[in-house]
């Protein structure tokens, strides 16, 4: 395997032009500072090739107990020069003898002795100084000069108090390795006579920087902006840390070349590299016990901590204590991290302290921690989980980790809650009873988002067999653990398996009612195969255990689950049920929980049916007992519901930012962020924003399909197929409908069709599939019947509409008038306004081209006004084509964008990227191709390239374009 390239030097242009100018200008002090590994020595060496034809003295200062006088200076002028001859040393010379003895021959002969020991160093300097002028040294640098000896320093503060030097003088040190009463201080804090000062104090790189340093040593074109966050966290942005991680990853495999990308494992799995674990127990080795102790304390804590629980930890109290805290921060190893807490400066510093301290001393340690982190109020539950696992108390890591689990639950975060119960139940030997606790929380967390749990989710159904392999399991309890099981099979799209499972449960559930009808009612809810008759046979089914619950609060919970199933059914007995749900009064803080639950599903429901007045009220209602209950749990899917009800009605001012709020937050449950990412990529493709939409709509229709989602499929795949049609080809947008319409008939989902139908509808008539498209509307309207389900009434009307268009354009106009009056009743203006534009086609090709043109003209503002940039876009080019001009009205005046790429440049600039000629790019975003290579221009001159190829290497280097899909 090739070795890693040597690094460019990156972040510190501005330090190197300073260095530079000072070595240039000469007669200069110049002082480089920062802690180890930060850069010194690379800046300088990159400085001194600007000085390259000057004779320059290298004295580096190595860490040894007893430092020669003199030493890094002496042999620097061994390595300079090889013999002394021909130097023409004043008599003043014979004071180097004892320093050089082998050019004895060669200095001048040796001086009489002084009684004045200060007078004879004072004599020593001085011919040290000679020496350097004699040989022509231009500058002096003097690296490491925290290990200096005071001879130096000494000599050091001659030549700069001189005020007639005539060469500069360089130094690297670390400020936190400068011992206490050092010469070094009063060097660096006054300012040399008759020499030009320049001071630069070098700090961490930051993400971008990293980003361009490993591409450095990889020698990449690019390398992705995840990994060099990682890689940043990891070394908290030092310069060699970063290039000993890369090196030592690629070394050992971590990271190869594969498919032109570079892979990796995760960093947290990688070892501190030799040479800095070998440089950081250097400088531990160096400190007093009680130091050394505190830092193992810290480096075994692994979190910011303050100081009674170090000393605590470290067993260090009192004086010894507050002596080992001092020396560990004045040695740079710990750090302030505010409020009283101190915690290691870097990452890979603890991890090299830890990874040193001996097994059973380790254990010691974290032993000690969790003791003394149980009396905090209130405990931190995760940090002690992790002390008593390293201490190998595995009996207290099952009962802490038992509770992260609860509060993760809480909090939201199902991933880890169930990830920790797993690890419980599958680490630790536990009596039958607890395991089936554990086994029926961790069924209970998991049935909830089953599938986005991903190979988390297939462990849960192993560990759930395990425990249902035990003989003595109670009839109830076996019940149960196989109801989560079943539940849990149902997410993951098992369908083969999942009747087999909860038909078994029905049995041993005879005791327990609320139990024997949820297993029902799981079956009822409509996902897999089977038809709509089907699950309403299992909802009839579990009408008799219903019937024979007790407590009001799983009585409420499951009359809200059949409610829900019904409108999903698109059973309007459903709306029935929900008023009465809705209709009773509350007693417990667990009933309105439930009653909130309702509301947001009945809301969500009320959207599917065009319902969006009763939507509104529904949603702000639960989003009230939400937090007046602090059911947490449910905002996200409250939000993620409402931006869904923004969507169609239009409200899009802010909707972005609200949206992302659900999607990007790890609170929020997996459906409301998969609901919320929708609307997202709905966002992206009116605002002409097309790959992005698409990428994002492409990940969404394989999760929600991977998981049996049908009515989370719908957006996704009509929205795909939708903006397939706008390229005017059919192959795409009848594929990804296929399935999902196949289903929706099959089963008699028709609910579902709103969205997805007028798509598949459309493109069916541009292949000619007119039996299908009969077909197709034929079951729709027997569906529909005299149900009150706006939405898909509207959804019929287009589709009519459209299947109209391709045998009268008249007859077709007059159908898309109607579709509009209907969607625009709900209200649903985007989808009006698509109508409408339809009309006005329909009206061109009958030539009424006069009442045609004032509709598209009229389309096309109100679009604009929406928001919907992109068609808008459209409509105007269809009105520019038929004599009308468009006039584009801003809302503010023309916005300046300086040396910054517009947006319409970096759409412009992307799709360049993309390989698309001027012309492909002009019919995408409906503009000229001559105002396409206007913005192309400009933003090459932006970016300083002069070629689409350099562009588009400029742009993405520069984080301006988005990811291409894997």
């Amino acid at each position: 395997m090739a070795a890693a390239g040597t690094p460019a030097l990156v972040g510190r242009d501005d330090a190197l032009a300073g260095v530079t100018r000072a070595l240039r200008s000469g007669c200069s002090l110049v002082l480089i500072e920062g802690e180890p590994g930060i850069g010194k020595s690379r800046l300088l060496r990159e400085a001194l090739r600007a000085v390259a034809d000057h004779a320059v003295l290298l004295a580096p200062c190595p860490p040894v107990r007893e430092p020669f006088p003199l030493g890094p200076v002496v042999d620097g002028v061994r390595r300079l020069r090889p013999t002394l001859s021909g130097l023409a040393l004043s008599p003043l010379g014979g004071a180097l003898r004892p320093l050089f003895a082998e050019w004895a021959e060669e200095l001048p002969p040796p001086l009489d002795a002084l009684d004045d020991p200060k007078e004879t160093r004072h004599r020593l300097l001085r011919a040290m100084t000679e020496l350097l002028e004699r040989l022509g040294v231009a500058t002096l640098v003097v690296e490491d000069a925290h290990w200096a000896d005071s001879a130096t320093l000494e000599w050091l503060l001659t030549l700069c108090a001189s005020g007639d030097l005539r060469m500069s003088i360089v130094l690297t040190y670390r400020p936190d390795d400068v011992p206490f009463g050092s010469l070094l201080r009063r060097l660096t804090s006054r300012r040399p006579a008759g020499m030009t000062l320049a001071r630069v104090e070098l700090s961490p790189l930051d993400v971008r920087h990293t980003g361009e340093l490993v591409r450095s040593i990889l020698g990449a074109d690019e390398v992705s902006e995840q990994f060099a966050v990682l890689l940043h966290q990891r070394t908290d942005g030092v310069p060699l840390a970063m290039e000993e991680m890369v090196r030592s990853m690629r070394e050992r495999g971590d990271i190869v070349h594969r498919d032109g990308a570079w892979a990796r494992r995760a960093l947290d799995e990688l070892h501190v590299p030799p040479t800095l674990r070998d440089s950081v127990l250097e400088r531990v080795d160096r400190l007093p016990t009680e130091a050394r102790r505190v830092l193992e304390a810290a480096a075994v804590l692994g979190e910011a901590a303050d100081v009674a629980l170090l000393t605590a930890v470290a067993g260090v109290d009192g004086e010894a204590g507050r002596s080992g805290i001092a020396r560990s921060l004045a040695a740079g190893l710990l750090r302030d991290a505010g409020d009283g807490q101190l915690v290691f400066r870097h990452v890979l510093d603890a991890e090299a302290v830890a990874d040193a301290i001996p097994a059973s001393e380790r254990w010691r340690l974290h032993q000690r921690a969790a003791e003394h982190l149980q009396h905090l109020d209130p405990q931190p539950v995760t940090r002690l989980m992790r002390h008593l696992r390293e201490a190998n108390d595995m009996s207290g890591w099952s009962v802490r980790s038992e509770q992260a689990a609860d509060l993760a639950w809480e909090s939201g975060d199902d991933h880890t809650a169930v990830a920790l119960l797993l690890d419980v139940l599958s680490e630790v030997e536990h009596p039958v009873e607890a395991q089936v606790r554990l086994a029926r929380k961790m069924g209970r967390f998991t049935a909830a988002g089953g599938a986005s749990l991903g190979s988390t989710a297939t462990d849960v159904t192993s560990a759930l067999r395990s425990v249902l392999a035990h003989t003595g399991l109670a009839a109830g309890d076996r019940g149960e653990i196989r109801l989560l099981l079943g539940r849990l099979l149902l997410q993951l799209a098992q369908f083969d398996v999942v009747y087999e499972e909860i038909e078994a449960v029905v049995p041993d559930l005879a005791a327990r009612p609320a139990l024997a009808a949820k297993a029902m009612l799981s079956l009822a809810v409509p996902r897999g195969p089977w038809p709509v008759s089907s699950h309403l046979a299992w909802l009839e089914r579990a009408n008799e255990p219903m019937a024979q619950v007790r407590t009001r609060t799983e009585r409420l919970e499951l009359a809200v689950d059949r409610a829900l199933i019904l409108l999903m059914l698109g059973e309007e007995a459903g709306w029935q049920a929900a008023r009465e749900i809705l209709r009773d009064d509350a007693e417990t803080v667990d009933e309105r929980r439930q009653i909130a639950r309702a509301l947001i599903n009945f809301g969500h429901m009320a959207i599917s049916w065009g319902l969006y007045e009763q939507a509104e009220h529904l949603l702000t209602r639960a989003v009230e007992e939400i937090h007046t209950t602090g059911y947490q749990r449910s905002l996200g899917m409250a939000h993620s519901t409402r931006a869904q009800l923004d969507w169609y009605t239009g409200a899009w001012a802010g909707l972005a930012d609200r949206a992302a709020e659900v999607a990007e937050s790890a609170a929020s449950l997996r459906e409301a962020r998969i609901e919320a990412s929708g609307v997202l990529a709905l966002l992206d493709l009116v605002e002409g924003r097309r790959g992005a939409a698409e990428r994002r709509l492409r990940d969404l229709l394989d999760e929600t399909g991977r998981r049996g989602m049908v009515d989370a499929m719908v957006v996704p795949a009509a929205a795909l197929g939708r903006s397939g049609l706008l390229d005017v080809a059919v192959d795409e947008p009848l594929d990804v409908t296929a399935d999902l319409v196949a289903t929706i008939a099959r089963k008699g989902l028709w609910l579902w069709a709103t969205d997805v139908l007028p798509v598949r509808v459309e493109a069916l008539v541009a292949a000619g599939a007119d039996a299908e498209v009969d077909a197709l509307l034929g079951q729709f309207a027997r569906w529909l019947g005299d149900r009150t389900a706006p939405a898909p009434a509207a959804a019929l009307a287009t589709c009519r509409a459209v299947a109209a268009e391709a045998r009268s354009r008249g007859d077709a106009a007059e159908l898309f008038a109607d579709a509009a009056a209907a969607w625009a009743a709900l209200p649903r203006p985007y989808d009006e306004l698509l109508a409408l534009e339809r009309r006005g086609r329909c009206l061109i090709a009958t030539d009424r081209q006069d009442d045609a043109l004032r509709l598209l003209s009229d389309t096309e503002r109100r679009l604009r006004e929406l928001g919907a940039k992109r068609d808008a876009d459209r409509v105007a080019q269809v009105l520019r084509e038929n004599g009308t001009e468009v006039v584009r009205t801003w809302r503010r005046g023309p916005q300046g964008y300086g040396d910054q790429l517009s947006p319409r440049e970096l759409e412009v600039a992307d799709l360049a990227a993309r390989g698309m000629t001027n012309r492909q790019i002009a019919g995408m975003l409906y503009i000229s191709h001559r105002t396409v290579g206007q913005h192309l221009s400009g933003a090459m001159r932006k970016l300083g390239v002069s070629s689409r190829t350099a562009l588009a290497v400029a742009a993405s280097r520069a984080g301006l374009l988005p990811p291409e899909p894997e």
